[in-house]
């Protein structure tokens, strides 16, 4: 539906950032997940939190935002300050129009 698969959601090391990838199938569907436009969005209601993906002064967003390329594989950080979303939690991601439920923390 949303030409991408392979969806995944990580803890990082220090738990202070969550990372969510996934792969391009059909680049035209997957255009949503990497319009700069679209604010993402992690909502862990077990934690009752929604991360953002964090804006540095001299980097920009923590996200890939180029134009999506069939095969290759895109990632977004989330800020998870205070480490509220744990391993085993059970998220959804959320970019514009798209959505991925049910999506455990790794």
């Amino acid at each position: 539906m949303w030409g991408v698969d392979s969806l995944s959601v990580k803890w990082t090391e220090s738990g202070e950032v969550i990372r969510f990838t996934y792969r391009v199938l059909d680049t035209d569907k997957a255009k949503v997940l990497n319009d700069k436009k679209n604010e993402p969005v992690l909502i862990d209601p077990q934690a009752g939190v929604k991360l953002t993906v964090p804006s540095l002064e001299k980097v920009g967003q923590l996200r890939q935002s180029s134009t999506p390329e069939a095969g290759k594989f895109y990632w977004m950080a989330f800020s998870n300050k205070g480490r509220p979303v744990k391993r085993g939690h059970h998220v959804t991601v959320v970019i514009g129009s798209f959505k991925a439920e049910g999506l455990v923390v790794d």
